[in-house]
């Protein structure tokens, strides 16, 4: 069985668990029963088209759904996969042209 790795801020939608097993043949099932499971997730994962949000990352061992079969990418009985949610935001951090990271001018 597929095991999917869910990150700390997803948790309070499976109980607090970090690791669901999830049934499929490919990722589009995995996150289908993974939903089917933990109801209560699929809005933070799927937009109301149905589609995967943008900002969700998929890797099945270290590689990006994205750069595979998207969702109709194959896994294996035993396979980790890992759900990675994209953070937005950052800095700038040289504004003015100095370098605040090191406190130059």
């Amino acid at each position: 069985m597929p095991v999917l790795r869910i990150p700390t801020p997803l948790r309070a939608y499976t109980n607090g668990q970090s690791e669901v097993n999830v049934n499929g043949s490919n990722i589009s099932d995995a996150l289908s029963d993974l939903t089917t499971q933990y109801p209560a997730l699929k809005p933070h994962l799927f937009n109301e088209g149905g589609d995967l949000r943008p900002f969700v990352n998929l890797f099945v061992g270290e590689n990006n759904i994205k750069d595979l079969q998207g969702v109709n990418t194959p896994i294996t009985n035993g396979e980790k996969i890992m759900l990675i949610p994209s953070i937005a935001g950052g800095c700038r951090c040289e504004p003015s042209g100095s370098n605040l990271l090191f406190g130059g001018g």
